[in-house]
C-alpha cells in the first residue's frame, strides 16, 4: 500500500495549494491556526488536510520548512537556529510519548509474557529508539 502523501487526493492538494499560497503572503510573520482558516476560507478540517499535504510536498518542491510555534503560528522558516529549536521541540514530545507508551503498554505486556519473542523484540527497540530520541533531546550547541 502506498504512503500517506502518496494517496492525497486531488482536493488535498488544492487545500495544500491554498494553505502554501496564504503562508507565503504572510511571511515573514506567521499565522494561527483559526487565521488560516479565516484567510484561506477553507473549512478547519480542509485546512488540517492542507497542512498535511503541504508537509508531505515541501521537499519536493524545494520549499523552506513549515513550522509551528505558540508565539507565531504556521510559517515557513529558513532560521537554522530556529529550525533547530522547533526540532528539538518536536523530539521531546516524541520522546514523552514513546516512554509513557513504553511504561504504560509495553512493560505490562512484558510483565504478563516474560518469554514472548514479539515483546522482547518491541522492548529491545523501543528501548533503542528512547535512547536515540533521548541524545538528541539533550543535544545543545556547547
Amino acid at each position: 500500500m502506498p504512503r500517506a502523501s502518496q494517496r492525497r487526493s486531488p482536493a488535498a492538494h488544492r487545500h495544500a495549494d491554498t494553505v502554501r499560497f496564504i503562508l507565503f503572503e504572510a511571511r515573514p510573520a506567521g499565522l494561527a491556526f483559526n487565521q488560516l482558516v479565516r484567510s484561506s476560507e477553507l473549512s478547519a478540517h480542509q485546512a488540517r488536510s492542507g497542512l498535511a499535504c503541504l508537509r508531505d510536498t515541501i521537499t519536493e518542491q524545494g520549499w523552506p520548512p513549515l513550522i509551528w510555534t505558540r508565539a507565531d503560528g504556521y510559517k515557513f522558516c529558513s532560521d537554522p537556529t530556529e529550525l533547530q529549536i522547533y526540532e528539538v521541540a518536536v523530539i521531546r514530545a516524541k520522546l514523552t510519548e514513546i516512554r509513557r507508551f513504553i511504561t504504560g503498554v509495553v512493560a505490562p505486556h512484558a510483565a504478563l509474557q516474560p518469554k514472548g519473542r514479539w515483546i522482547r523484540h518491541l522492548n529491545t527497540q523501543l528501548n533503542s529508539v528512547e535512547s536515540t530520541l533521548d541524545v538528541i533531546a539533550d543535544y545543545t550547541n556547547a
